[in-house]
Formats: structure tokens, C-alpha cells, sequence
């Protein structure tokens, strides 16, 4: 049985449109000139609260950005409704170039890098010199990290009323890192401005284990109505709790609008890690976390491990120019990119 007459048209032809409609699809995308800048302040469940023209501005990304993740400190283009006010919501259409990307993995052999923020200049490491005890190797990691993406350490030593600086110190005064030291009677009394001095103009990211301290000092350098809820280190485990899950931007006092950084400076506060992996650092370049190192590797044989028989950072150590704790350090680091230990 014939559906059609013998001389049919394709005019005269019914086209069922599909599941998604008929409308022919293009890989041109439009360019939004028109679109505003915009800073992301956090991520939450697929909402981004971004900073636009000094109103916080809720958004979620355009189907056009693909994959293609928006993190803490990103610059970014918005469209929509840009008012701030309640219950609307705006379009994130473009993610600037970043000028850094700090990354981590959950362990050594996860394949998968997580992006902790962008655009930083910064990275605080913030340990506790006692309650919990200080990690050495956590703050390894982290300068590992921090060189990797570009950004100058800066070593942050907590309650220092509990316990003396001085041991921790003396292990990383090779690196040259600069570093301040604080107590909880100092920031109680609202006396944090040794640390503020080293954040002026800056982005600076704060990462430790949780119990350190950490938003407790990001609250003493902000504004009291931006402050965040604080925990306690569990007396059992010696282990922080964590109050703080997600990300967070944070203006100090006298900082600009947009764009970070600004005359005052910003924080970005991060919840507290249990492990920092870098499983996304290639080895041959974990050595340049230890400056004080590098020069000795000149005499290594070609493609050194600086983990065998023949490196010649053994005698460079020997020779007394530098700290025997220093290349056990990364050792022990270099280490743990083959097999798994706890931090």
C-alpha cells in the first residue's frame, strides 16, 4: 500500500521533529560581549556565588562551557540576571584565562586531579606546632604543590602557646620560606596584623589539616560579618573536625571590589585535608621544592631518581651543604609516589 501519491514532493512530505526538536545544531557559540565580569567566591551543589560589580551574584554554568569546571577564584563572564536579589539566578557563559591552578589528588596513585582554586598568587601552609602535632611531610607536599602551580609558600605556625616554634623552623630555614608565627591569645585579642602584612595586595590560599587553626585565623583577618563557624581537634583521635566544606573567597579589610587581587588582599579559606596527593606532579620536578638540593643533583647520573646508589645528593649532603632531614624528607616523599603512606 502506497503512504504517498505517485508524484510526490518533499514539501508535501511530514517530518516528525525528534526528542529534541528539529532545530539544526551549530558549534558557533555566541560571544557574549555583553556579558559582565565576574569573581567566583564559591561553589555549592552547582551553584557558584561570584562577585559582580560589588553584589554577590548567584549563577550556574551555561550548557555551552561543556565539562569545563569553574572553581573558587576564577574569573568569569555572567549573563542573566545580575541584581543579586533573591531567588534569581545568572548564566556563566566564559572562564577566563587562569594565571595559576593549585591541584591536588585525593592519595599518590588516584588519577584524577582535583582543582583546589585558581588565579592564586599565595599558598599559606597552616600547621599547628602542637594540638594537633606538626606534619613535616604534609607541609612538604604542599610546597611541592605550591611550587608546581606557581605560587610563593608562605608557612603559617599556629598555637604557638602550646609548644616552641623553634625545632620546625630550624628544618625549613634552608628553603628560605617565609613564615610567621601566631598564638591563640594573640588572635584573641585581635592581633593578627603580622599575618595580614604578608597577604596585602595578594590572593593567598589557605590550606592545612583540619584542627590546625586555620579558619580561626582567616576569621581574625576578616571582617566580623564574614566570619565562618569554627570546630575543635577531637581529644581521642588528635584530629581536627571538619567546619569548614567548601571553598570560600574572602575580601581583608580595605580590599576592592573586583578584581582580586586588590589593595587589601584576598583569602581563599579551604576545608581542612587529610592528605594532600600529588599524584599530578611529575616526579622530576618534586626536586624543586628543595631548592637547597638542586644544586647538588648537577653530578647525578642522567635520569636520576635521586633515590639509588649512585646520587650524588648523598655526598652534597655529606659535605655539609645541606640538611641530612632535608633529602630524607624527599626521599620519603619521592617515596610515596610508588607506595601509598600515611601522612
Amino acid at each position: 500500500m502506497r503512504r504517498y501519491g505517485k508524484h510526490t514532493d518533499e514539501d508535501d512530505i511530514r517530518v516528525r521533529p525528534g526528542r529534541r526538536g528539529s532545530r539544526p545544531r551549530t558549534s558557533i557559540r555566541p560571544k557574549h560581549e555583553d556579558a559582565a565580569e565576574g569573581f567566583v567566591l564559591t561553589v555549592d551543589r552547582g551553584r557558584l556565588t561570584c562577585l559582580v560589580d560589588g553584589r554577590t551574584v548567584t549563577a550556574m554554568k551555561a550548557r555551552e562551557l561543556g565539562r569545563k569546571g569553574v572553581v573558587v577564584g576564577d574569573r568569569v563572564a555572567l549573563v542573566g540576571d545580575l541584581s543579586g536579589q533573591k531567588d534569581t539566578l545568572a548564566r556563566i557563559v566564559r572562564v577566563e584565562k587562569r594565571t595559576s591552578v593549585l591541584r591536588r589528588t585525593a592519595d599518590d596513585n588516584d588519577p584524577y586531579e582535583r582543582v583546589v582554586v585558581a588565579n592564586a598568587d599565595q599558598l599559606a601552609v597552616v600547621t599547628a606546632l602542637a594540638d594537633p602535632e606538626p606534619r613535616p611531610r604534609m607541609i612538604d607536599r604542599c610546597l611541592v604543590a605550591a611550587y608546581d602551580a606557581g605560587l610563593e609558600p608562605l608557612l603559617v605556625l599556629t598555637k604557638a602557646d602550646l609548644a616552641p616554634p623553634g625545632p620546625l623552623l630550624e628544618t625549613y630555614a634552608p628553603l628560605g620560606v617565609r613564615h610567621v608565627v601566631t598564638s591563640r591569645d594573640e588572635l584573641a585579642d585581635g592581633g593578627a596584623d603580622r599575618v595580614r602584612e604578608l597577604l596585602l595586595g595578594r590572593t593567598t590560599v589557605f590550606v592545612g589539616h583540619s584542627g590546625v587553626g586555620k579558619t580561626t585565623l582567616v576569621n581574625a583577618l576578616v571582617p566580623a560579618d564574614r566570619r565562618r563557624a569554627t570546630g575543635h581537634v577531637n581529644a581521642v583521635t588528635g584530629r581536627g573536625r571538619h567546619t569548614t566544606t567548601s571553598a570560600l573567597a574572602l575580601p581583608l579589610p580595605g580590599a576592592v571590589s573586583f578584581p582580586p587581587p586588590s589593595r587589601g588582599g584576598w583569602v581563599i579559606d579551604t576545608p581542612g585535608v587529610r592528605s594532600f596527593g600529588l599524584n599530578h606532579v611529575d616526579p622530576s620536578r618534586v626536586i624543586h621544592a628543595f631548592p637547597d638540593l638542586v644544586p647538588g643533583t648537577e653530578g647525578c647520573p642522567r635520569a636520576c631518581s635521586h633515590d639509588e646508589p649512585d646520587c650524588a645528593l648523598d655526598a652534597w649532603v655529606a659535605d655539609g651543604h645541606a640538611e641530612p632531614a632535608r633529602l630524607y624528607s624527599l626521599r620519603r616523599l619521592l617515596a610515596t609516589r610508588e607506595h601509598r603512606e600515611e601522612d
